[in-house]
Parts: structure tokens; sequence; C-alpha cells
């Protein structure tokens, strides 16, 4: 098997030799944010987006970041794969205690980490469960803390799905490690982005093409009786593209995955970005 390729605090190594403390804030507190940046022969897909979320992450949780350097690494990782398509992982963290602590010294030296992987984008549908959103009130933050994620998305693996579709007082917020969107008649519906929302990068590119395509996209709070009602749906990341739910185990719904409007955002999104 080829070692995967990291860098950690500016060295290059394969990720074997890397050697991180168990003082880490990110290992103790998950006082840390990262990115996920897709490429697709060879090329970054929506680069500068990923970086400038990973610059608002930082500056949310108040982690200095010297975000030239990042991005330069991040570059670096996805020129160093033998794959022409994969992604890089990349995170920044608040950096090493001297001992446990919540209350972190400002003099911390920010740490910084990543590796990259091949990757096919072939997505194929998913099954999904519905479930309570659970996670802390920042989840526009695209922070290492993903617990509540990890619980709610482990527990719908024992039903046979992939995924979830979280919701809070039965508004639709997202899935656990994508953006939903569903159609219903003519109309593309999408949680409107609040606190309790990650800004997905994909989920804004799609958008910004179906527009241009003179598409209905409505941004808005939902329920999730709106979403059984819906023909299509389907969940959007870096590394899901457009995914088509094909069934919410708990939700009385009627998804088609070849739904003619969701096979149309597909299609515009794939001709986009994957060809």
């Amino acid at each position: 098997m080829e070692k995967i390729k990291a860098v950690f605090n500016g060295s290059f190594d394969a990720l074997e030799n890397i050697k991180i403390s168990p003082f880490s804030r990110a290992y103790t507190f998950s006082d840390s944010v990262y990115e996920v940046v897709p490429f697709f022969n060879s090329k970054a897909i929506a680069y500068e987006d990923h970086i400038e979320r990973l610059k608002n992450s930082s500056k949310s949780l108040s982690i200095d970041i010297d975000i030239k350097n990042a991005a330069d690494e991040i570059n670096k990782l996805i020129k160093s794969c033998n794959s022409k398509n994969g992604y890089v992982y990349y995170q920044v963290t608040r950096g090493v205690d001297l001992i446990r602590s919540h209350l972190y010294s400002n003099s911390l030296e920010t740490e910084t980490f990543g590796y990259v992987l091949p990757f096919s984008f072939n997505t194929q549908p998913i099954k999904v469960m519905a479930c309570k959103d659970q996670r802390w009130g920042r989840c526009d933050i695209k922070s290492t803390s993903l617990l509540g994620n990890i619980m709610s998305m482990n527990s719908a693996q024992k039903e046979g799905c992939k995924e979830v579709i979280m919701h809070r007082d039965n508004i639709l917020t997202e899935a656990g490690a994508s953006n939903l969107f569903f159609s219903v008649g003519n109309k593309i519906c999408t949680p409107a982005l609040s606190n309790n929302i990650l800004p997905g990068i994909t989920r804004s590119l799609l958008i910004k093409e179906l527009k241009k395509s003179y598409m209905m996209v409505i941004e808005d709070e939902y329920t999730l009786a709106d979403l059984s009602k819906a023909s299509s749906a389907w969940l959007t990341s870096s590394t899901k593209g457009l995914a088509a739910i094909s069934e919410i185990v708990n939700l009385d719904s009627n998804l088609n995955i070849n739904d003619p409007i969701f096979l149309k955002c597909k299609d515009i999104f794939d001709n986009k970005f994957f060809s």
C-alpha cells in the first residue's frame, strides 16, 4: 500500500512518521478547525472558498493562522498526490498545552496538520435516517468537535443508513456530514444558513450554478412535513458532490433517485466541476 503523504507543522513526511503530543488541544478539547479540499484533474475545486472558510473558522475560535502558509501546504499536498483526483484534509489547532487545561495560554504556537488521499467522486444513492439535532450551537464553524454528528450517524448505521437528516424542534438543519436539498414540484428547497448549519462550499457552488440556469432555489425554514412531500432529495459535500437520497427510513416519503429535477441539478454540477 502506498504511504499517505502528509504535513505537520511545515514538515512533509509519510503519515506514519508524524507524531503529535497527547496534550495537543485538538486531542483534549477538539480545539481546532479543519477543511476538506477536493481536487479533480489535479485542480482544487473552489480553492479560494475553502481557504476563506478556513480563515473564518480560525477567526471564530481566535486561533492564529498563517493563511498563506496553510494555502501553500494544501497546494503542495495536491501536487504530491499520484492521483489526479482526491482530497486534502487540513487541520489547524490552537496548540499544545504544558498540561491539560480549559484555559489556554496566549503564547501557544499554532499546530497544523494535513494529508492527501486519492478519491473517486462516483457517489451512489444513499439511505438516511431523520434524527434530532443534538450538536452544539455553532455548527457554522467547521470545527473538529463532531461528537453529536458521530453519535447520530453511528446510530443510523445500525439501521443500514450512511447519513442522517437532523432537525431541531421539527425544523430541518443539515445532514451529519453534508447539506440538504430537496425538490417539491419545480422548486428546489434547502434550509437557510444559520448558526445551526455549516455554510457548505458545495452547497454554495450548486446554488450559484442553478441560478445561472434559471432554476428556482428557495433558501428558507423547512420542516419534516415539507421534506415528506419531496419528489427527490439529495445531500451535498466536498466528497459526495450531489448524492441522491434513496430512502428516509423513519419518515413517510416517496423519493425518486431518477427525478428529473435532481438529475438536471446533478448534470449541471458535474458538467461544471467534474468534466
